[in-house]
Formats: C-alpha cells, structure tokens, sequence
C-alpha cells in the first residue's frame, strides 16, 4: 500500500513587493507629509515635556534657522543656514559615486579631515612663501593630494584582495583623527599645554560679498559637475552598471577594478576640496573635530536622495534645518542637548521610514482567500501530485 505525505504551505500574513516608478510629485507629497507629521508628534512631546506649546515650538525652529528679531540677525542666521548646507552637500558628493557603485565609504570624515590637515601644515612649514596666490595653490594640491591617497588605499584593497571597504574606510577615520592630535601636539608644544593651533593668519581665500559666498558657488558648480558626471558621462554609466552588477559589468567588458579605483580617486578629490575650503575659507585653522561627524550625515543626506546630486540639495539643507532648529530649542526652553536631538531622531526617522512606503507595498492576506500548497508524494510511482489554490480548467497543475 502507497505511503502519502502531506506538506502544507501556507501564504504569510504580510509579504513585501516593489513599487513600480512614482511620480517625482507624488514621491515629493509623502516626504512632505512624513515631515509635517514628524514636527506634530514632536509638538505633543515638547508639549508633554518641556512645557512648551505647539505654536512656541515652531517658532523656536524658525529663530534657530532665520532669526526672531532685527535683520541683521536674521542675515547671520540664513547664511549659517546656508553655510552648513553647503558644507553638508559637498561631503556628500564625495561620498555618493562610491554609493552608486555600492562601495560602501564609510571613510569621508577621516578623508576630509586628513586633507584639512595636509592645507594647514603647508600654511605651518611654508612660511618662507611670500606669495599668497602661490600659498593657497599649495594649501589646494596638497590637501586634494591627501584625500586621494586617504580614498585610494581601501580602493586598491578592496581591487585587489576584495577587502571590506566598510571597516577599512571606518579604521582610517580614527587614524586621520589621531594625527591630526599628534601634529597638533606638535605645533603647539611652546603653547604652556596647550593644543589649540588658533587661527592661521595666512592661506586666506579671498571673500566677496560675504564670508561663505565663494564657498557656496563652489558647492554649487561642484554640485552641477557632479550630476552630468554621474548621469551623462561614460565614467558614470560605469559605475552605474558595477553598482547593479559586477557579472554584468565583466560581460560588457569594463574593467570593474579600475572603476573602483577611479572612483574613490574622485570622492577622495571632493573630499579634499572640502578639506582645503574648510582650512582656507571657513575655520581657518585645525582641530580634531573639524569635520565636526558630517562625514557620517553626509550617508544619510546622499541616501535620502537616491544618490542625485540635485536632490541632495534639499535632503542637506533640511538636516541643517533640523539641527539648527534643534540648537535653538536648547536655547530658548532651557533643556539639555538631549531633547533637541531626539527631535532631530524623529523627524529623521519618519523621513525614511516614508522612503520605505515610497519604493515598496505592504500586502496582508485575505482571510478569504485559501492559500496552501499540499505536495502529495508517493512510494509507489515516485510521482508529485501538487494543489494549487487556483487551479488551471482541469483542476490540475501542470
């Protein structure tokens, strides 16, 4: 007598597909609405735990971001606005061709900061130079020199012997920050102690007007070049295709190697730019906390956008926006840093909690709906019978 064998599978509760292309606008509608909900929840928590009601919470926002009084505060305010957005944005075009080719650089703070540091020992050691134009060249070389060789050493050993370009670009973070301790400590030995190098009296960029203008048009072009680059060039359909598919990459012929290395070159490159504006435009010195963690932001702002350069724009200005809104709140209610960045968490994380309903559909099952396999299997003839929930006309799948 044939022994049977009965196996039920069942359809899951919750299964997850792939949205088909949405509109930019409707894309655009979520994100929006996922932001306004974020800053109601917020108000309800400000309002149950530092007393502060919805209307005085936004406003607080809006001091911290354009000022709540004369003019010329509120000047101040929009270009630090405008400052931090474009320090933001550059950091995170140097880390997002990394990111199309799905070579995860974790590295871009320590990239920057190394190159900071290379800008500021040409202004320490070249004293001799007279020249400014000259000064700043070399501030430029060296700095874009630094960041090239800080993205090209995890790049050659993730070619060459496939090494984990995640912990490897994270480990030379905490190198570049230990000798820019060690070469501070150096440079300032005659200061009683003291490791503040203070500010560089030379390797000045000129400034028009105003302070962050030149830097800001620099993001800018860099911002455009950057877009042609990775939608318009030959280099960046490259690192499209090795991002989807190193296989397919081979088959067609392009040398995935050399696109890794040419492309943490390139973030390397921008990184060191952002190094050398830091040194010779904004801060005008170096500290161990130059960077300041954007490197890391920069991840967020660069995914949050889908890895385009242009929309990348809005995802930087809005972190600033939430960070100096957040600073303000501190300030104005009188509560420690704790509360601010845990507005700053939320907003954050209904932004890109959107981004998953955005590119992805939740389907529940029917209760109705009878959704079991049962294979039967036989001894006798070796055969496999199977039921399916929805049968062809014969009752029968074949």
């Amino acid at each position: 007598m044939a022994s049977e064998h009965h196996t039920t599978v069942k359809e899951p509760l919750i299964h997850i597909t792939k949205n088909a292309a949405m509109p930019f606008w409707k894309g655009l509608l979520i994100r929006a609405t996922a932001v306004v909900a974020a800053f109601l929840v917020c108000s309800l928590l400000a309002a149950l735990f530092i007393g502060a009601n919805p209307g005085e919470f936004i406003k607080a926002f809006i001091e911290g971001n354009f000022g709540g009084g004369a003019w010329s505060l509120a000047k101040i305010r929009i270009w630090e606005l405008i400052k931090g957005t474009a320090i933001l944005l550059i950091i995170s075009l140097a880390v997002t061709p990394a990111f199309r080719m799905r070579f995860w650089n974790i590295g871009a703070e320590g990239q920057v900061l190394i190159s900071a540091l290379a800008s500021a020992a040409v202004v320490y050691y070249g004293k001799g130079i007279k020249q400014d134009w000259l000064l700043l060249a070399l501030m430029l070389v060296a700095a874009i020199a630094a960041g090239i060789i800080w993205a090209a050493i995890p790049a050659i050993f993730k070619a060459l012997w496939n090494a984990n370009e995640t912990l490897f670009t994270l480990m030379m973070n905490y190198v570049a920050s230990l000798a820019v301790a060690y070469f501070l400590v150096i440079w300032t030995k005659d200061k009683n102690g003291s490791s503040s190098l203070g500010e560089l009296q030379r390797g000045h960029l000129p400034s028009f007007g105003n302070t962050y203008m030149l830097f800001t048009i620099i993001v800018l072009v860099t911002t455009a070049f950057m877009f042609v680059y990775l939608y318009y060039s030959k280099h960046g359909y490259e690192i499209s295709v090795v991002g989807e598919s190193q296989r397919t990459a081979r088959y067609i012929g392009i040398n995935v190697k050399k696109v890794i290395v040419r492309t943490m070159i390139l973030s390397g490159a921008l990184c060191g730019l952002t190094g050398f504006m830091l040194v010779a435009a904004l801060d005008h010195t170096i500290t161990v906390d130059t960077v300041g963690g954007r490197g890391f932001t920069a991840i967020i702002v660069s995914w949050l956008a889908n890895f385009n350069p242009l929309i990348m724009i809005g995802t930087a200005l809005l972190i600033v926006f939430l960070n100096l809104g957040a600073g303000q709140l501190a300030t104005t209610f009188r509560v420690s840093n704790a509360f601010p960045d845990v507005v700053v968490g939320i907003v954050i994380f209904f932004v890109i909690g959107c981004e998953f309903f955005i590119r992805y559909k939740v389907h529940f099952r029917h209760k109705n709906r009878h959704a079991a396999e049962t294979i039967h299997s036989g001894n006798d003839q070796g055969s496999i019978d199977t039921a399916s929930v929805i049968p062809d006309k014969g009752g029968k799948l074949k």
